[in-house]
């Protein structure tokens, strides 16, 4: 009894503690708070945060929490809990959750050490292969006057003055979408734009921009490179995390299998087939 008193103002003191700013609103006495709305926003497959939200939508957001508190409020006080139904329903929950808490504890028990990772690294260096790539702007036009006309601009402009100028002609008069950007595409590999526009990006350095007009289904492309990689091994301390979570995550496979496998050998299955 004395812990369950302790417990409980233990609770209460948690509850007092939070800041105002967190308790958005309280509903005949339960408090809603914002970890409460993003808690409900990540069940419903929500990609951001309560706080990122626009204005009149977090109101409808914090409406719709303070209806589902009352209805619950509503539900209990109907006697619900004693329902048959209720109690299946609350049965099955109950069995699922305790497979999910105790696979996340199972989870949690598997490490993988840096060396384990770093030997998977090197047994598959092959799949962290980072293709040749460039980062480039571009100039779309619809004819090919109007990219010779841009080109000599380029040609009359200083070479410290460059980029800067690249992207106040890309700004001014591409056609693409990525005028609003000064013409970036950002990094891409030679598979991933048509030919002649790869072609001729590949074929430049950094810092260099098409002399002639690069023609495509799309119109008249101007190019200028800014940065170009060579084709590489992604570094180890890029990776590491990555593959740690893939090992772990191969590990707790095999552990599961293994604890299924040996429950299945003492148990009594019948199968009716």
């Amino acid at each position: 009894m004395k812990k369950l008193v302790i417990a409980g103002l233990s609770a209460a003191a948690l509850a007092l503690s939070l800041p105002a700013a967190d308790v958005l609103a309280t509903v005949n006495g339960h408090k809603i708070t914002k970890a409460d709305i993003q808690d409900v926003m990540n069940a419903m497959g929500a990609r951001t945060t309560y706080d990122a939200l626009p204005e009149d939508v977090k109101k409808k957001v914090l409406d719709q929490v303070v209806e589902q508190q009352l209805l619950q409020e509503k539900a209990i006080k109907s006697g619900i809990e004693k329902d048959k139904e209720y109690k299946e329903a609350l049965a099955k929950l109950k069995k699922k959750l305790a497979l999910d808490v105790w696979m996340k504890k199972q989870l949690d028990t598997i490490k993988v050490s840096d060396a384990e990772a770093k030997k998977a690294y090197e047994e598959h260096k092959n799949a962290f292969q980072r293709p040749e790539s460039v980062h480039a702007r571009h100039i779309l036009v619809k004819t090919e006057s109007e990219a010779k006309a841009i080109i000599d601009t380029l040609n009359k402009t200083p070479k410290s003055k460059l980029k800067e100028k690249f992207i106040e002609l890309a700004k001014s008069k591409s056609t693409g979408p990525s005028a609003s950007r000064g013409g970036d595409l950002g990094r891409f590999g030679r598979k991933q734009m048509v030919k002649p526009f790869s072609d001729a990006a590949f074929s430049l350095k950094a810092g260099e921009y098409t002399k002639t007009p690069v023609k495509t289904q799309f119109g008249y492309h101007v190019i200028y490179v800014e940065e170009k990689l060579p084709a590489q091994t992604i570094p180890f301390s890029e990776v590491k995390e990555r593959i740690k979570q893939n090992l772990k995550m191969e590990k707790f496979k095999k552990k599961m299998q293994k604890i299924a496998q040996e429950l299945k050998a003492k148990a009594k299955i019948k199968y009716n087939r």
